[in-house]
């Protein structure tokens, strides 16, 4: 990358990051062991629901090399964290509400002492009924997990549009079902992690894998009464996130160990199983669905019905459910709906943030929808996706009149064209003995951003060093989607520099500025924007300072190049490290913002919705897969995957496709295999030996297609974010294949031998 190539858009160049990852030199939080740091360790209950009678620190406070033993009398501030609903305590003081529930902090010099005193902590629980699902929750007479949450609803929400439930009266055909998906751990090969101290000035600083450290100063200050001004946070790259690192996780407990350690560094990892118990999960959710629609198959009216299980604190479950609902109509035009929700307490581990949000849920109840659906009109599935697929102009299921590029259209189309799709009847009757064949589809769509009622804002800043290279000051955290390859590419482009001229440095809350979560697929639209803006007055006072060094009375004919300002005319040059040598500091800085559209005629379909409804942009995908069932066994063979994807104008070809493979990838997972079990609030799948993910072997080729739509006229180069929706295609899609192939229809994730060979046996 560094041989003197300008970079551009639209170029599948390497990513920044490609090869200090391939050397193994990327620096993780998870590498960072601190010179004579004390390592810190929470002892978490094992009891799902229980009263804490009392926890006994004395004996693991006299073992040699520990250092202190902390309980909840300990935090200083409101011991309760949480991004928008803070309920979840750092450490719990009267109750627990589920095995993992951290009950008492140790700190020790080493890590085999922090594991003899966190094992001598004595602890004394009444335990409690629990309730383990949302049905027992609900009940009339179930005890409630939160004093101040009757009937345990964290949430409960509705849409309505058109003459809602009365449109099903002007239904020739009408199918319903019912769905359910499975709890789904993130699996990031880097486990929660981190350093902490206290600096000399009283103030906190921390080091740690988060997909948002501006946002972590708040709800650290919050909980442990620590002014947020004075604490700093620097966010590395992460091995992975997917959402699971949206949110504190060691933050709190990082916190309040470092302000009892004597300025001394604390470490903190999670190990595998830790990570299982005690971070957050993909929420379980159920589903109930009715959909009418005319004789010639156009889309007359929906009834959903989802329960999200958010387990025992409120993380975002309320926000995942919203966005769930937002969605669980599909891309289609249907003009009367009734969506409605219910996020339910649970005793089970905290449910939260995931890739897809709430939306691959409600995707696979409404995309099965959609088969039984063509099956009853004796229509072809493709056919009545296309027929009823929204464009621009469209309202969407929640009433949203859709002002933004909508690219559903051409990717069906697209899809429709490809060989895996017209000869699809040719390969199904070359199955082999004993297996089955079957194509399913699935049209997908996920919102990009926060929505309604929150700023999706971003700050960029630009660095010209003393040496003419160019600092990007990346505010928006890179857990491997590769944003911050997108940011270099993005400033190599205006300021036509080659990569060995551009220096990424992750995110600092000292030097860097709030620029919102790495979510919810705008890291690179909200961000990128803002970037734009300062690279382009950069690049403004770069070509002013040389066109006074050189005498010209203008900018006619000024170049800048990898390196330098070329007046093309005359030929006379001046390099970056002269210019900056001229430039003022402050002169070398630059900043750009930016705050990301939100919707101006906001529908009054929705009630019950906190935050985040209605969004106006989003990416949409036709996902196609093909798959072999063995008869005999029920495995499924996943054979090929087509994926084509509206995600506005590409940047960089290799990372959209890469960004579109993780996410098929991820939802074969959560379609086949991937089933986080709990009984009666205790966690049965610990670690990888029983909590299964897809290897290189169980993925597919996945062909990703750029769609030929429209450009996003509001993104950064007329891109929008694509990190989501892939995800959403691979359980539907293959639920239709099997169908296909089998005549069975499955409506429960993960789709299991057991399930299938249960399911062909009726």
């Amino acid at each position: 990358m560094g041989n003197g190539t300008p970079l551009s858009i639209g170029t599948a160049h390497p990513r920044g990051d490609a090869a200090a990852k391939a050397a193994g030199t990327e620096r993780y939080a998870a590498d960072l062991y601190p010179p004579d740091c004390l390592w810190a360790g929470a002892v978490r209950s094992s009891l799902a629901c229980g009263r804490i009678i009392s926890i006994d620190t004395a004996a693991a406070a006299a073992l040699p090399g520990v250092v202190k033993v902390l309980t909840a009398v300990d935090v200083s501030g409101s011991n309760r964290q949480g991004i928008i609903h803070k309920d979840m305590p750092v450490l719990c003081d009267e109750m627990v509400r589920y095995c993992g529930d951290p009950l008492a902090l140790v700190l020790a010099e080493t890590k085999e002492a922090l594991q003899r005193g966190m094992s001598a902590v004595q602890l004394q629980l009444e335990p409690l009924p629990g309730l383990f699902d949302p049905d027992a929750a609900l009940a009339a007479d179930a005890p409630l997990i939160h004093e101040d949450k009757p009937n345990n609803l964290l949430a409960q929400a509705s849409i309505c549009k058109g003459a809602g439930l009365d449109g099903f009266a002007d239904c020739d055909v009408v199918v319903e079902g019912s769905f359910s998906t499975p709890v789904q751990a993130h699996a990031f090969l880097e486990t929660e992690s981190g350093v902490a101290r206290l600096e000399e000035d009283g103030g906190l600083l921390m080091e740690i894998s988060s997909q948002s450290p501006f946002r972590d100063r708040f709800e650290i200050s919050h909980a442990l009464g620590i002014p947020w001004g004075k604490i700093r946070i620097v966010a590395p790259s992460l091995g992975g996130g997917f959402g699971g690192k949206d949110g504190a996780t060691v933050q709190c407990l990082l916190g309040l160990a470092a302000q009892h350690a004597d300025g001394r560094w604390v470490r903190m990892q999670w190990e595998r199983e830790e990570s299982f118990r005690a971070g957050y999960k993909r929420h379980a959710c159920r589903m109930a669905y009715k959909l009418g629609a005319k004789a010639d198959g156009t889309l007359q009216a929906l009834h959903a019905k989802l329960w999200y299980d958010t387990g025992a604190y409120a993380h975002l479950g309320a926000e995942v459910m919203e966005l769930g609902m937002e969605h669980a109509g599909g891309p289609y035009r249907i003009p009367h709906t009734l969506i409605e929700g219910w996020c339910v307490y649970t005793n089970n581990p905290v449910a939260g943030a995931m890739r897809a949000f709430g939306v691959c849920q409600a995707t696979f109840g409404f995309e099965s929808m959609m088969d039984l659906l063509a099956a009853r009109l004796g229509m072809d599935p493709l056919e009545l996706r296309l027929k009823n697929a929204l464009v621009r102009g469209d309202e969407n299921c929640a009433g949203v009149r859709l002002t933004s590029s909508t690219g559903i259209t051409t990717c069906l189309q697209q899809l429709q064209q490809h060989p895996f799709w017209q000869e699809r009847e040719q390969w199904k009757a070359a199955a082999p003995s004993f297996k089955k064949r079957g194509i399913g589809l699935a049209s997908v769509f996920n919102a990009a951003g926060y929505g309604g009622g929150v700023r999706d804002a971003a700050t960029a800043k630009i660095e010209l060093t003393a040496e003419g290279s160019f600092i990007v000051h990346n505010a928006v955290a890179d857990m491997g989607q590769g944003n911050s390859s997108a940011f270099l590419q993005i400033v190599g482009h205006i300021l036509s520099q080659d990569a060995s001229r551009l220096v990424l440095k992750q995110p600092d809350t000292r030097t860097a500025y709030p620029s919102g979560s790495s979510s919810a697929g705008r890291t690179t639209y909200t961000y990128g924007k803002a970037l734009i803006t300062a690279a382009e007055e950069l690049k403004s006072r770069l070509l002013n300072w040389a066109g006074m060094i050189l005498f010209l009375q203008d900018n006619d004919g000024l170049e800048l190049q990898p390196g330098r300002v070329v007046h093309l005319p005359s030929q006379k040059e001046v390099s970056l490290v002269a210019l900056a040598g001229y430039m003022q500091p402050e002169e070398r800085v630059c900043l750009g913002q930016y705050v990301a559209p939100t919707c101006k005629e906001v529908p009054a379909t929705a009630k019950g919705f906190f935050i985040g409804f209605p969004h106006v942009i989003f990416g949409y995908g036709a996902h196609l897969v093909r798959l072999e069932v063995d008869s005999l066994t029920g495995q499924i063979t996943v054979c090929d995957y087509l994926a084509v994807t509206d995600g506005g104008r590409v940047l960089n070809p290799g990372m959209f496709d890469q960004q579109v493979q993780g996410g098929v990838g991820q939802g074969l997972g959560y379609a086949l295999m991937e089933e986080f079990t709990v009984q009666e609030g205790v966690v049965k799948t610990p670690d990888f030996a029983t909590y299964l993910i897809p290897g290189s072997l169980d993925i597919p080729e996945i062909i990703s297609i750029a769609a030929q739509a429209e450009p996003e006229e509001t993104g950064p180069f007329g891109m929008k974010g694509i990190g989501e929706v892939a995800m959403n295609g691979p359980l539907p899609a293959v639920a239709n294949a099997v169908a296909d192939a089998c005549g069975v229809r499955l409506c429960h994730g993960p789709l299991t031998p057991q399930r299938v060979l249960a399911g062909v046996k009726g």
